[in-house]
């Protein structure tokens, strides 16, 4: 029988027996084995055809994936689970760890080491927070009614303390691999301007108060005006000012007071005009609108106090008894009340001067002399040859000397004859150069329409007839 057949056919037939035992022997399971195919294999031609057979499941030797109608549906849940099995697990963010702060209002007579220890931290630990690295070592400086924090993680290890000293001044310390690390953040404020006016009925201070003016904006009111103006005598009942300022807002809450911009002072019927004005040098000042500087060379009264005894060539000494001329000027005030200094200069005499107790004589340029006397003690570093500037504190108010209680007595005095310092005309500082005047009258105008307008403002809200 054998002979009727061709021996190529036998052969064929002798190798598909070898590779279907071979399938038998080597296939996998039968899970795996439905998601292969297989392919006929033609024993006439000796080649794989092209089509995929289907046959039963049970068939080990001819593999096919089923129909879509031999295998049940599956549902979006059981792919969506599928999917998410064999998909890689989508990248978290990490979890910032919590910190639970402790906050202390410092107090008077509290320390560091007594503030950590409250905080449940020994001296050890805030060894190594000030020994840190960068602005941690500014953390020794207290003062009280700043307020610091202390931050714990979840083992309670200190991992960051914030000093707050303002509102817009906070040093922060955080710990870091390498140990602490603090560094001071500055918040900028929004500014904005403001206006205010009054008339003096009593004190620039009350009116100023009544015009919503806190106490600085007052003494920098004062000091704008200072050089020409003696706000202790040469004030009048019916004087006015109109100041435009800066308000402070954080937050968009109001906390403090700026600078002022633009003033005006209306004293016994002269009208006085300050505006401030920043130099390409970065320098502030104020100036009259045509550049002239508000500043003199010399304050026209070197300490706030009240005058007690003028100038007078015939005056009747209060001790002696006899005439004998005062030239200077007397200004009764608290012992240790701070005197200033008139104007730059170097310190020509500092020490005791028989009547005069303790005093201080000051030498500006080749003519003018100042001199500060029945001081109770001397400005640090005050001795003789130091350079002073002007508003300096060389000394403070005492009785020394000839005296009947605590006072200051003031000379100035030009080639060595005395002059009286509240009348005398006293040399203007520095006026705006002739490289800045352009400049110069670009941020005036700015600041005098903002004055302007500001002023209008006010003045039809007051006119504008209430609901």
């Amino acid at each position: 029988m054998l002979k009727s057949f061709p021996k190529s056919h036998i052969t064929l037939a002798a190798a598909a027996t070898v590779v279907v035992t071979a399938a038998v022997l080597m296939s996998p399971s039968a899970d795996v084995e439905a998601r292969r195919m297989s392919y006929p294999v033609d024993l006439e031609q000796g080649v794989v055809s092209g089509a995929p057979l289907k046959a039963p499941l049970s068939s080990q030797s001819v593999i096919e994936p089923p129909a879509s109608d031999d295998i049940p549906p599956t549902t979006a849940n059981e792919q969506s689970a599928s999917v998410a099995e064999s998909a890689p697990p989508a990248p978290t963010s990490p979890v910032a760890p919590k910190v639970q702060w402790q906050e202390f209002r410092i107090k008077s007579g509290d320390t560091l080491s007594s503030l950590f220890k409250k905080a449940g931290f020994n001296d050890r630990i805030m060894l190594s927070v000030i020994h840190g690295e960068g602005e941690a070592d500014k953390l020794q400086r207290l003062y009280a009614g700043e307020d610091i924090r202390f931050g714990l993680n979840e083992q309670g290890e200190l991992v960051g303390v914030q000093l707050q000293r303002s509102l817009l001044e906070t040093l922060k310390i955080e710990k870091s691999e390498n140990g602490y690390k603090g560094q001071t953040e500055i918040r900028e404020p929004e500014v904005r301007p403001a206006f205010a006016s009054g008339v003096i009925d009593g004190s620039l201070y009350l009116a100023a108060k009544e015009a919503g003016m806190d106490d600085r904006l007052t003494m920098e009111l004062a000091g704008i005006f200072g050089w020409d103006i003696d706000f202790v005598y040469d004030v009048r009942k019916g004087d006015r000012f109109e100041v435009v300022y800066e308000k402070l807002f954080i937050d968009g809450e109001e906390f403090s007071t700026g600078r002022i911009l633009s003033a005006k002072f209306i004293n016994q019927g002269k009208e006085n005009l300050a505006v401030l004005y920043t130099d390409s040098n970065g320098e502030s000042d104020y100036y009259s609108a045509e550049g002239q500087s508000m500043r003199k060379a010399f304050l026209r009264v070197p300490i706030n106090a009240r005058l007690s005894s003028p100038f007078n060539l015939q005056r009747r000494h209060p001790v002696l008894d006899i005439v004998r001329p005062h030239q200077g000027t007397d200004y009764a005030a608290p012992p240790g009340t701070p005197i200033k200094a008139a104007g730059n200069g170097r310190v020509k005499f500092a020490g005791w001067k028989g009547g005069y107790g303790r005093t201080v004589v000051l030498q500006h340029g080749d003519n003018v002399t100042t001199l500060y006397a029945h001081m109770s003690r001397l400005g640090k570093g005050i001795k003789n040859g130091t350079r002073v500037k002007q508003g300096e504190t060389i000394g403070y108010v005492g009785s020394s000397g000839m005296v009947t209680g605590p006072h200051l007595h003031y000379e100035y005095r030009i080639n060595g004859v005395a002059k009286n310092s509240r009348t005398v005309k006293l040399p203007d500082a520095q006026p705006i150069p002739k490289s800045e005047m352009a400049r110069f009258k670009q941020v005036t105008d700015q600041r005098l329409t903002q004055f302007n307008m500001l002023h209008e403002s006010r003045q039809q809200l007051a006119l504008a007839p209430e609901n």
